[in-house]
């Protein structure tokens, strides 16, 4: 009965770091989207004039 109750200890010891890991890897990934949604905001005014001014050229050669 013993071993049963050791097998049970260990595998919810195995589990802990992947537990861990997982938590760290949810964090690591709302890090990334809040730093992509930043990026995306940084960028789209210049997006906006590039594509204005791509739009100017065509017209203008067309």
């Amino acid at each position: 009965m013993t071993w049963i109750f050791v097998a049970v200890g260990l595998a919810v010891v195995g589990l802990v770091p992947l537990a861990v890991l997982s938590a760290r890897v949810v964090v690591a990934a709302r890090g990334l989207s809040r730093e992509i949604e930043r990026a995306n905001g940084r960028l789209a005014p210049v997006q906006g004039r590039l594509k204005a001014a791509i739009g100017a050229s065509v017209r203008t050669e067309g």
